[in-house]
């Protein structure tokens, strides 16, 4: 997208273009448990927030929103293992991902997620297609030379006389500067990758031993074969307004060459050892506690990490690219393809679920009747473009290894035999954390952040889908604080989840019923008909377009600011110019303030879809008018194009709510 078209005030000569089709991803949630609130309030409510803005900008049948339960992997294998030896849970494997996929399907439903598709991908048809997608993909890029198998050495634990899987193994992250609370034994809970012979203090999850290592063989994706892609890569989306710094900035740190940081208080024992160690460089920066030791190639660092080891020297490895892992052999998950005799494993979880979304899209064509070949019109032409929502946790996945396996992959068997070529690069959109209470929420840590199901005990949906928006996540990391679950707030204390909920349940409410009991008196009903003032028409006019213009840069929280600024200005204008009509019994002002009005509620109407679906649907169903209401074909239209001659309103009862607060809260005696 051209930069010229966010330079200066928005106007309808200067609009950012969108694609003809799209398709929508929310990062897949692990099958091994309910959703928490962050799954929901830090990914899928803006994916769904775009979605409906796209369905409405480009059409519904041009956009495809698909996500899953990621079933396979370590994490549901040992949550599955331990449930079932504490007796917490009965049955096969594939029942527990079950039960929890029925259940995030549930939450996402009460939160009004508008998923084509919320797919499993160990069930169904679409682990039907997900199977035949894994296999044809591993095998192409093993065609085109990407692939290479490494012997690494897996933790074995003795006691237990068993391989373990990458959950299985709880050590510190070897990266430097990591502060995750977990690491594994091969990434760490905030997504940095190592050989696990890094890990440091490895323990057995199944006896508590520390585990041995034997080697075991894998198919490796040839990762740093393409560090100038990458470079190339992030220069482009570096100069793309709709793509956070975030994602480039987090990309750029994996494309530094292979370092090791020792503290300086270690330096005379690696001045002992320095001359084994393949050709370096030594960064000595006396402000930093380490310094930094540079080598040529990865294999030259992974070589010097073992003599530091071996010497007793503690380290820690910088971020760097390192060969993906592609396959492994734990029972649970997807049947990897035998090749050059290396048959029985399966295929990780985590090159796996990059490519889910496309099994998703082909089970929801085949779901619709569509041609299942109808995925490339989505996923390959240069026409369309694909969104993928995320947390910063993932962008390393995302970002680095899709990123340069899709521009691996050529055209093929695996359906890519378009003109315009290969699988697209995808847009990625990452937030930063949503905390809990002002700390990191995990379930796995001290804080344990309340399921998204239980939320709604206190509030609404669309209470929290306008919160969770404003928060502003693509700048940095925020607080959810929740007043219910906040030990240390007082009775007399605002809740400051509510606040952009009663902009829907106290301003625009408001103003929508007033519209509707001013006709019901004053016009039997009829909308009256007339052209609304011009200083209406443009102060909406640039409403809709500021709004589409941070809509197109995934700036939601701005797209907050501009409908609660143009919302409570209508309010405001309806009470000043009614209360003058009353007073003088003015009937001219009357109707023009309901004609103005009015155009500020469909205006809204159509803003506030995306984000507040369910109440502006009802308002949408009161004024009578069918689905072509919310079509930005039309959205610089007035309430006269939607008429047929006279038109007559739903009849509104007394006391009806469009938008309401959660029975909980009225308690409260909350103010506006």
């Amino acid at each position: 997208m051209d930069n010229k078209a966010f330079n200066g005030k928005p106007s309808k000569e200067n609009r950012p273009q969108f694609p003809e089709r799209a398709v929508i991803t929310g990062g897949m949630p692990y099958g091994n448990k309910e959703l928490h609130f962050g799954h929901v309030g830090g990914v899928f409510v803006f994916a769904d927030a775009y979605a409906r803005f796209l369905r409405d900008r480009i059409g519904k049948d041009n956009v495809i929103f698909v996500s899953g339960t990621d079933c396979y992997g370590s994490p549901i294998a040992e949550s599955y293992r331990a449930k079932t030896a504490s007796g917490e849970f009965e049955g096969s494997i594939e029942d527990f991902v079950r039960k929890n996929h029925e259940s995030q399907k549930k939450t996402l439903d009460d939160y009004y997620i508008s998923l084509d598709l919320f797919g499993a991908s160990a069930l169904g048809r679409a682990a039907e297609h997900h199977a035949k997608v894994s296999d044809a993909l591993i095998r192409r890029l093993y065609e085109n030379g990407q692939l290479e198998k490494i012997t690494t050495s897996q933790f074995f634990d003795e006691k237990a006389g068993v391989f373990l899987n990458g959950r299985q193994v709880v050590g510190k992250c070897p990266v430097m500067g990591c502060q995750s609370d977990k690491a594994y034994a091969d990434e760490c809970s905030l997504g940095h990758q190592y050989m696990p012979s890094a890990l440091i203090d490895p323990k057995s999850t199944l006896t508590g031993e520390t585990p041995v290592m034997k080697d075991v063989v894998n198919w490796y994706f040839r990762l740093t074969d393409h560090t100038d892609l990458l470079n190339e890569y992030v220069e482009k989306i570096k100069q793309q307004p709709n793509v956070r710094q975030l994602v480039s900035k987090t990309i750029g740190e994996f494309l530094e060459p292979p370092v090791i940081h020792i503290k300086r208080e270690l330096m005379p024992e690696y001045e002992k050892i320095k001359g084994t160690l393949a050709h370096h460089t030594l960064e000595n920066d006396e402000k930093k506690p380490s310094f930094t030791i540079c080598f040529d190639t990865l294999n030259d660092r992974d070589a010097a990490c073992e003599l530091l080891a071996h010497a007793g020297i503690r380290f820690r490895t910088g971020k760097t690219l390192v060969p993906f892992r592609l396959t492994g052999n734990i029972e649970w998950g997807v049947k990897a393809p035998a090749l050059e005799g290396l048959d029985g494993l399966t295929v990780w979880v985590w090159p796996e679920s990059l490519w889910a979304p496309i099994s998703f899209t082909v089970a929801y064509l085949e779901k619709q009747g569509r041609s299942i070949d109808e995925w490339k019109d989505f996923w390959c032409s240069k026409k369309a473009q694909v969104y993928q929502f995320i947390g910063s946790d993932n962008i390393y996945f995302y970002g680095v290894a899709q990123t340069a396996m899709f521009a691996a992959l050529q055209s093929g068997e695996i359906g890519c035999e378009i003109p315009d070529g290969e699988l697209q690069q995808t847009t990625l959109v990452a937030n930063h954390h949503i905390l809990f209470l002002n700390k990191k929420a995990s379930s796995s840590g001290d804080i344990k952040p309340p399921m998204a199901a239980e939320l709604l005990e206190h509030y609404t949906p669309e209470q929290l889908r306008m919160h969770w928006l404003s928060l502003g996540l693509g700048r940095g990391s925020v607080s959810f604080q929740p007043k219910p679950y906040d030990p240390d707030a007082k009775a007399e204390d605002s809740d400051p989840v509510v606040k952009e909920g009663f902009l829907l349940s106290n301003v625009y409410n408001r103003l929508v019923r007033s519209c509707f009991y001013c006709a019901q008196k004053y016009y039997d009903g009829f909308l009256p008909s007339g052209a609304p003032d011009k200083d209406i028409i443009d102060e909406s006019e640039n409403a809709i377009l500021e709004y589409e213009r941070f809509m197109y840069k995934f700036e939601f929280h701005r797209v907050t600011y501009v409908l609660d600024s143009y919302i409570r200005k209508a309010n405001k204008l309806w009470a000043k110019n009614m209360n003058e009509a009353d007073k003088n019994n003015d009937e001219a002002l009357r109707r023009q303030t309901l004609i103005n009005a009015f155009h500020y509620v469909r205006t809204a109407a159509v803003l506030l879809h995306p984000l507040a679906p369910k109440g502006t649907e009802m308002v949408r169903e009161y004024l009578g008018f069918d689905e072509d209401f919310w079509s930005w074909e039309h959205i610089f239209e007035g309430m006269d194009y939607f008429c047929k001659g006279e038109h007559k309103l739903k009849f509104l009862e007394p006391r009806v709510d469009f938008f309401t607060r959660h029975p909980s809260q009225f308690a409260d005696n909350q103010a506006d």
